[in-house]
């Protein structure tokens, strides 16, 4: 089945999800500007950049939470539509043409009312630009609380359906931890970084990093260690096996990515 024939709007059946369509379509701009930074994900074991996390910023260099303060409830579901968008259609002009490196895009869980419909801006932008959208990774943080589980589980399922990569951000904080990985299943999960900060110095957090190892190998999920700051954490963080990695000591966001990667890290 195409794309536009799963991802077209609900019809008059649907009145309650129709009108909300129309809202992220036809609604007033956002009363404010915002653009991307894209930080690096790197495998270290293959020596090379695995993707690019896109990470709002405001247009004079403004920090995530200064953009979002501003997003009122009536403008979260434009607000995750245009973030999408944005960061696609940066992608298409600053990503290197390499089909395996991925787009990471944070969105929303419950500003997402019905996934085949709210995807569809995305796949736009992406044809746009020509960027292919396998390579799109959609990262949900279990730092938002979720209202609907099942309904999560619908929107996990319709992006796979797509070919999306899904991942838990921020595992190890947050609401829900182990029960929502055991109703959810990611393809990938995000270390928190409060676990990675100085865990070569921490015997605790090596225990409890080791066994989410074990746990993710079990499961067939892929780890991604955030927020890396040091050699020391790096390097204990790979004799786990953790191949990705994401943190300041491997590359900051910044707005143009070339040459962005800390070369020192691949020695």
């Amino acid at each position: 089945m195409s794309f536009m024939q799963t991802n077209a709007f609900p019809t008059a059946e649907d009145p309650s999800t129709a009108a909300r369509c129309r809202g992220c379509r036809d609604g007033a701009a956002l009363p404010f500007g915002f653009t991307m930074a894209f930080q690096p994900i790197l495998d270290i074991a293959a020596g090379r950049v695995w993707g690019y996390e896109a990470l709002v910023r405001g247009t004079a260099g403004e920090g995530a939470a200064a953009i979002l303060a501003q997003v009122s409830p009536e403008l979260v579901y434009g607000f995750d539509q245009a973030c999408r968008v944005r960061a696609v259609e940066l992608a298409g002009t600053l990503f290197p043409p390499d089909p395996a490196v991925k787009l990471s895009i944070n969105f929303m869980p419950n500003a997402v009312y019905e996934p085949n419909a709210c995807i569809r801006a995305t796949l736009s932008a992406a044809a746009r630009v020509g960027f292919d959208p396998n390579r799109l990774m959609f990262e949900f943080t279990e730092n938002e609380k979720m209202r609907d589980v099942g309904h999560l589980r619908k929107i996990i399922a319709a992006y796979r359906a797509q070919g999306f990569t899904t991942a838990l951000d921020d595992f190890g904080a947050g609401y829900a931890g182990l029960n929502l990985l055991t109703e959810l299943k990611p393809d990938l999960l995000k270390i928190d970084m409060a676990l990675i900060r100085d865990i070569d110095q921490s015997a605790t957090k090596r225990a409890i990093v080791g066994a989410v190892v074990t746990m993710a190998h079990d499961l067939g999920i892929v780890l991604l260690a955030e927020g890396i700051e040091t050699a020391a954490e790096l390097a204990t963080v790979r004799a786990f096996g953790i191949d990705l990695c994401q943190g300041y000591l491997l590359g900051r966001p910044a707005f143009d990515i070339a040459e962005q990667v800390t070369p020192s890290v691949f020695g």
